[in-house]
């Protein structure tokens, strides 16, 4: 079996160091070729020390010069210029999209226009560009597997089956820190207090979206994309203990689900492999201790920025990309101590209001829709 070379967008954030654990336990398999940063220099160098790819991209324009001037670096530096002729490379065979948020959105869709196979875990880009994404995809013969744990889940269970048959598909949600916490009490929410997920280690950037559940409802927005199903037929269902991490209802009454423990070495492993499996020694679940598995519907006022995922995926058009853009400013406003928790659903709402149209909106469009709703907000008045 003939090693696939592999190119990590984001080998520096919790999906990319994730993938290279999986990585090294499959080395006689795959090999890394690339591994790309935005600012964590240290990381990556300590990262390309022990996988010695052929080289390292540094996005960040001013880190790449920096480093380019007065760091040692043992292999060839790319910035972020360079990024698209790399991943047109007839070397490379995978491309695992991990970075954080919008910035991902172009070189995935350079990876997708060159025919490679993506292992997606940044999900905003198909909530601002399925559209076009999932068109590329067919054109280009580009495999999109994603490696988020409840659309992985989804596609494990949807294997064999027809479409039609699919009455509809419940992403399961843990439902994060604040379950339990009484709506009022969100004004006093601390930054310490919604990093503390009760079942995942992640970024801060998914870790905040966790926490006000609009990673759940980037989730229904991304399903819709991935397996061509509407609205009607996308369900969210919380479950606390997070071993159930999506199911597919069929018009049979039959479900499928699949069960595994809170660990997205298993996603990504099967992202990779797919649609083979590769035997590990971890993911081991025991279903003595995991005997009570409980489940409740969502409370869509208290979580308001999951009824607003639902909200933009019904007007479509470019309400999804507002409803990114806009996401995306308020959780750097409340990690940097600008805003409240509370206010997270608000400046969604406001962005919303302002700017979605019904128009699908091509990709020089999409950039351009996020440059107006950032630059409205920076203006905006801290609370």
């Amino acid at each position: 079996m003939n090693k696939k070379n592999i190119i990590i967008l984001g080998s520096t954030g919790s999906i990319g160091r994730s993938s290279l654990e999986v990585i090294r336990n499959h080395l006689d398999k795959y090999n890394i070729a690339y591994l790309t940063t935005n600012k964590n220099v240290d990381f990556i160098l300590e990262q390309s020390q022990e996988f010695n790819p052929k080289g390292i991209v540094i996005t960040d324009g001013e880190t790449y010069e920096y480093v380019k001037k007065h760091r040692s670096v043992n292999v060839p530096l790319y910035s972020a210029e360079d990024l698209i002729e790399i991943i047109k490379g007839e070397d490379l065979d995978i491309v695992i999209a991990a970075m954080v948020g919008f910035s991902g959105l172009k070189p995935t869709i350079d990876a997708i226009k060159s025919g490679k196979k993506i292992a997606l875990a940044n999900k905003e880009t198909l909530v601002v560009a399925g559209h076009i994404m999932t068109k590329l995809a067919r054109e280009r013969n580009s495999e999109i597997i994603p490696i988020d744990s409840e659309h992985s889940a989804i596609l494990q269970c949807l294997l064999g089956e027809k479409k039609e048959f699919i009455k509809k598909i419940i992403l399961t949600a843990s439902g994060g820190p604040f379950l339990h916490r009484d709506v009022q009490e969100f004004d006093s929410i601390t930054v310490e207090e919604a990093l503390k997920h009760p079942n995942w280690q992640m970024g801060d950037k998914i870790t905040i979206d966790s926490a006000t559940m609009m990673n759940k409802g980037l989730e229904v927005i991304e399903a819709h994309w991935l397996f061509g199903l509407e609205r009607e037929k996308i369900d969210v269902l919380i479950h606390p203990q997070s071993i159930i991490h999506s199911m597919v209802e069929f018009v049979d009454g039959s479900i499928k689900a699949q069960l595994s423990l809170p660990d997205m070495k298993l996603p990504i492993q099967y992202a990779l492999s797919y649609p083979e499996r590769f035997p590990v020694n971890y993911h081991i679940m025991d279903f003595i201790k995991c005997s009570i598995l409980t489940f409740h519907e969502p409370d869509l006022e208290k979580f308001r920025c999951l009824s607003l995922a639902f909200k933009s995926l019904e007007l479509g058009g470019s309400y999804p990309v507002v409803l990114n853009a806009s996401n995306e400013v308020a959780v750097e406003k409340f990690l940097s101590g600008e805003i409240k928790f509370s206010l997270i659903p608000f400046i969604i709402e406001e962005a919303l209001s302002k700017f979605g149209s019904e128009k699908e909106p091509e990709l020089e469009e999409i950039f351009d829709l996020d440059r107006k709703v950032r630059k409205y907000f920076q203006t905006q008045v801290k609370v």
